[in-house]
């Protein structure tokens, strides 16, 4: 299976693309990064700038062109404080969804946090002991306290990169007075958090995000004279963020652009990166902290194959991801499956038999298969009316793979397997195009057979043949035990498959041979 996750973040838009593997480990096959500055002027419940969300949005379109190129089954989005603070924030997520087909969601500070804490955990070996998880972004700042299995403490802090800048930093190099208001105020901030998990205690803080991965880069580059040719678990001794926010501090723009290392891009906010971190680490009593590459993306990643376990199982066995969706979907809404199966397996049966009356094609009798699998799904809301209940499940349903009309075609399927029959004066029946009518009528009649030659759900005929008599269609089943019912049923709904085979149609029944045979020894 393949996924995409993208994280809509204040600072810089990020997506992986990973191949998930039978063991439900992930490997990493592609990945985007786009530093649109989303939060710039937008923090604080002030609208996002229209530069930043049409910035954001051609980097979204560019992402899910190349997740589409990799193939990728489903595509993970979620938007973090500055679409979440942003007044215009809702009707920016909808202009994505209009424009890209992403469809993000708004996650709250916390569930950010839990999320990157099981990230970094996954990234970074805490054996059984507790570990601080720290992530800088540009609008917020989570701190977690946790094990590899569990989380005890989370708290999310409005004290990002691009927030702080905007709001400090006046002054370049930055001011003794502005930078000791700074301190301040993020000590005023996360004073109880981190005392509370001081006192519990930990064994390790590990560091996630753009923010700290470039610092760790910055202070091991000064430490070692030389970049560091890998960041992945690299330790950064406290008194090293401490260096590094004297000599960024110190100095301004310009100094700081000659900084061995220094990202260009990120050279006016690693003032209060540095001072914040520093802060941090100060305020836990920490030696040391871990760097990891893995952060909110990743987490994303990792609660999806937690939570679909049994979906990500299904890829390898039903590759074709039209199919997968549709059982997935059944599964979803607790389909019989041995009655969904059985009537497929005869509406099929009927569709191959008189494709010289039909005509229909390959790709209508996969709308037809798929229909029949799903007739029964508003049963999961009510039995009565149910038929219009799997329309609307169908419909609904976040059936990958189909174009809409497809879709539109499958729902008016099922929902025409019983009662009433597909009539102009039904929207949406009327709406398409009538080859597209026609279908659904043709589909329809056969699957109002094939159902009712199930009524019992006991799956008692075994085969069905059509004979063309010329006056009339005869349908010969064989059965393999009492199927009373369904003669009686299907007899009763032949008449719109009468109509697509204009001919009359009769029902013959016989016992299976193998059931004459049982039955005469």
């Amino acid at each position: 299976m393949r996924l995409a996750a993208i994280d809509i973040g204040t600072n810089s838009l990020h997506m992986i693309i990973v191949r998930v593997r039978p063991d439900l480990s992930f490997e990493i096959i592609d990945r985007e990064k786009v530093m649109v500055r989303l939060g710039a002027g937008g923090l604080d419940g002030r609208s996002l700038t229209v530069e930043a969300m049409a910035a954001a949005l051609q980097a979204l379109g560019t992402f899910k062109r190349l997740a589409v190129s990799h193939g990728v089954d489903e595509i993970l989005a979620v938007a973090t404080s500055a679409t979440r603070e942003a007044v215009n924030g809702g009707a920016f997520l909808a202009r994505i969804e209009r424009e890209t087909g992403i469809r993000p969601l708004v996650i709250t500070g916390v569930e950010e946090a839990r999320l990157i804490h099981q990230a970094a955990v996954y990234g970074v070996d805490v054996g059984s002991g507790r570990a601080v998880v720290i992530d800088v972004g540009g609008g917020s700042v989570e701190i977690t306290l946790g094990t590899g299995t569990s989380i005890q403490l989370a708290r999310s802090f409005k004290l990002g990169v691009i927030r702080l800048t905007q709001r400090f930093v006046r002054t370049d190099p930055l001011s003794e007075r502005d930078e000791r208001r700074l301190v301040k105020h993020i000590d005023e901030e996360i004073d109880r958090h981190c005392e509370q998990i001081a006192s519990i205690g930990f064994d390790r803080v590990i560091g996630t995000s753009g923010t700290i991965l470039s610092l760790g880069a910055l202070a091991a580059t000064a430490a070692r004279g030389a970049p560091p040719r890998e960041l992945r678990n690299l330790r950064i001794s406290a008194k090293q963020f401490r260096r590094l926010r004297k000599q960024v501090v110190d100095v301004n723009l310009e100094g700081r652009l000659l900084i061995p290392g220094m990202d260009p891009r990120r050279a006016d906010l690693v003032v209060s990166g540095a001072v914040l971190m520093d802060t941090i680490l100060r305020r836990l009593g920490a030696e040391e902290l871990t760097l990891c590459d893995l952060a909110l993306r990743e987490g994303l990643i990792l609660d999806y194959v937690r939570r679909n376990k049994r979906q990500i199982a299904q890829v390898d066995s039903i590759p074709d991801v039209r199919r997968r969706s549709t059982i997935e979907l059944a599964e979803r809404c607790h389909y019989y499956a041995a009655h969904a199966q059985q009537v497929a397996r005869l509406a099929l049966a009927l569709f191959d038999q008189t494709r010289a009356v039909h005509q229909l094609t390959d790709r209508q009798r996969e709308w037809l298969e798929y229909a029949s699998l799903m007739h029964d799904l508003g049963v999961h809301i009510s039995y009565e009316r149910h038929h219009r209940h799997s329309y609307y499940l169908i419909k609904n349903g976040d059936l990958r793979g189909f174009e809409p009309e497809e879709i539109e075609v499958i729902a008016l399927v099922a929902r025409y397997h019983r009662r009433g029959t597909p009539k102009r004066s039904h929207e949406e029946y009327a709406g398409l195009p009538r080859p597209l009518r026609q279908a659904v009528r043709t589909l329809a009649s056969m699957l109002r057979v094939a159902e009712s030659l199930d009524r019992s759900h006991a799956q008692v005929i075994s085969a069905l043949e059509v004979h063309d008599r010329g006056e009339a269609v005869t349908v010969q089943v064989r059965t393999s035990g009492d199927a009373e019912l369904e003669i009686w049923a299907t007899n009763r709904h032949l008449k719109p498959f009468e109509q697509v085979m204009k001919k009359p149609v009769t029902l013959e029944a016989a016992a299976s041979k193998s059931r004459q045979a049982t039955v005469a020894s």
